[in-house]
């Protein structure tokens, strides 16, 4: 197996982030009362319970790093999150970035932001 990382994030509800992340394409691969585990191709996120977690103080979040950003652009545009720059969830849609990257920015729910990098 290659060696790899996957983000540890805060869930309030377990049900309803998996359901956020199921319209992005991820899928549930386990779930206990005290963890969750999504996947999206090679894309894993673990989720812990933070029941008590007020998401516009969130400070967590995590870099993806993708093959295909447009794919997973698609559906954020598809699930009906906004396009916004306020509010919870919500999106920024990707653009190149003074780095020289393409990053496009998701706000999830629980206040998490995900910053979508396209892979060169």
């Amino acid at each position: 197996m290659t060696d790899r990382a996957t983000p540890n994030l805060p869930a309030r509800d377990f049900g309803a982030t998996a359901a956020f992340y199921a319209k992005l394409g991820f899928q549930e691969d386990y779930r206990s009362q005290a963890w969750m585990i999504l996947s999206r191709s090679t894309v894993t996120l673990e989720f812990f319970p933070y029941p008590d977690l007020d998401p516009y103080q969130s400070s967590f979040g995590s870099c993806l790093r993708l093959d295909d950003l447009g794919a997973i652009m698609a559906q954020v545009e598809a699930s009906g999150v906004p396009d916004a720059r306020q509010g919870i969830p919500r999106y920024h849609p990707a653009a190149p970035d003074p780095s020289g990257l393409t990053i496009a920015y998701l706000v999830d729910p629980d206040g998490t932001l995900l910053r979508l990098i396209q892979n060169d």
